[in-house]
């Protein structure tokens, strides 16, 4: 399928892609299906109910990410774009009071989250770690419709059916009808060769089969804007974070002290670092707290593109607009190879699929603005990947803060590194970002399921909650 741009970096609220943009989209899209009347049930029979239950890395981490909150807003009709974080809590309270959710198009259905939102942690559903059902019933308790959702990583959500597809297919499919079809770097190394393009040309010609250029522009631009405002979200507020660990944000503070050291042009020789680390604190504790943020490719792993954009604009007087949009083309493409050939689901592989991901993401956008070579590009991805290999997803209390928050920042921190090694070279070098990717993919299978986001092992029981 033709993985754009849009879908790698998509607009929504934290704290979790996976486990809390997934789920709501699941329930949006079953609330979409009872209303299209498209499925069999018996003459005369209305849905009066609705059920809904979560299995595998959801039921084990959903409490502590959000997921039974985002089941209950999807199921009154809202989207991770469209819902407000700062009036989600009344809504949530106001159908756990009445029992029932009453979206917009649909008569009011009973729901009562304590009885009909079940984490069911003894029955994994056997697509994907993070599976979920939802059933619609008649008044007397009959089920009329049931439909297994899978949340895959990065906000896509996909039906049972579609799974099954999507794994028989013989090969990845790069997309129809666009110019550049790239599954693997290879083949993408080859199209910019023989083409004399760069990956941002190509990713952007393949967008442009889709919509025109200058709404591509625009929704390019539309996706920084709202980078730029989480980070200025995250850096200008403080106090503790929600869950109960009583975590404190930080971004605040050290943005203050930065500012000072800044302002008074004290030497600083990690000063790089320090602005790089505290972008990606301050995205990552504004998704800890459940506020707007985007996918890159994950809520868990947001901070790192965010935050490498940021330095760029910080600290390389040639950055720009146009530059930015070259920037988010580049970590798309990168990201639509790794997601097609492995995972960015930490459920599925541990957090290699997500800060991994991202930092190759970045470093590869970084590398092509700073003018490297496709060769260059694809090499600075793979050094950034390469260093995350076999990193677990082991959240302490099930909650994105501990220890992903730090750990998007030395995500970041890879990134630019790896960016300044790539460029440095001639794009020549011994291990090829498939080679990357596809040892991420066996890595991730071979992980053992207590450290794929289910807080059973690692961080998540040799931490003791304060």
């Amino acid at each position: 399928m033709f993985l754009s741009v849009f879908d790698l970096f998509k607009i929504g609220i934290g704290p979790s892609s996976s486990h809390t943009m997934g789920p709501m989209v699941a329930a949006r899209r079953f609330l979409d299906e009872i209303a299209t009347g498209d499925w069999p049930r018996p003459a005369g029979a209305r849905v009066a109910a609705l059920k809904a239950s979560l299995h595998g890395s959801l039921a084990f981490t959903g409490i502590g990410h959000g997921t039974d909150r985002a089941v209950i807003l999807g199921l009154t009709g809202e989207t991770p774009l469209t819902v407000d974080p700062d009036t989600s809590d009344e809504a949530v309270e106001e159908v756990k009071r009445t029992k029932r959710v009453a979206p917009a198009g649909h008569p009011a259905y009973r729901f009562d989250p304590a009885a009909d939102l079940v984490l069911d942690r003894k029955n994994p559903l056997p697509g994907h770690a993070n599976g979920m059902t939802f059933s619609a019933l008649d008044a007397d308790g009959r089920v009329l419709l049931r439909r297994v959702y899978y949340s895959v990583g990065g906000g896509f959500v996909v039906s049972e059916e579609e799974l099954q597809r999507l794994k028989g297919a013989a090969a990845p499919d790069a997309g129809k009808g666009v110019p550049y079809p790239f599954a693997s770097a290879k083949q993408m190394l080859a199209m910019a060769a023989k083409s004399g393009l760069s990956i941002a040309e190509m990713k952007r010609a393949n967008e442009e089969t889709r919509v025109a250029r200058d709404e591509l522009d625009a929704g390019l631009d539309a996706i920084w804007a709202a980078m730029a405002a989480c980070i200025g979200r995250g850096l200008s507020k403080d106090g503790i974070m929600p869950g109960g660990l009583k975590v404190k944000r930080r971004a605040r503070a050290i943005h203050d002290k930065l500012n000072d050291e800044w302002s008074r042009n004290r030497p600083n020789p990690l000063l790089a670092n320090d602005w790089l680390s505290v972008y990606a604190m301050a995205v990552n504790e504004e998704n800890a707290a459940g506020g707007r943020v985007v996918t890159a490719p994950t809520n868990g792993a947001a901070g790192v593109v965010q935050a490498v954009i940021r330095y760029w604009l910080h600290f390389h007087p040639e950055a720009d607009q146009p530059s930015i949009r070259d920037f988010l083309l580049t970590a798309a493409a990168i990201g639509g190879i790794i997601k097609h050939n492995a995972s960015i689901s930490g459920a599925e592989v541990g957090c290699q699929g997500e800060v991994g991901s991202a930092s190759a993401m970045a470093a590869a956008g970084l590398c092509a603005v700073m003018g490297g070579s496709p060769a260059q590009v694809e090499n600075a991805a793979e050094i950034a990947l390469e260093h995350h290999l076999g990193m677990t997803c082991d959240p302490v209390g099930g909650l994105v803060q501990v220890p992903c928050i730090e750990r998007n920042a030395l995500g970041a921190v890879k990134a630019v590194t790896a960016a300044s090694l790539a460029i440095k070279g001639d794009g020549t070098h011994f291990v090829p970002l498939d080679a990357a990717v596809e040892t991420m993919r066996q890595t991730g299978l071979d992980m053992n399921e207590r450290y794929k986001e289910t807080s059973l092992g690692g961080l998540a029981v040799n931490v003791v909650e304060c």
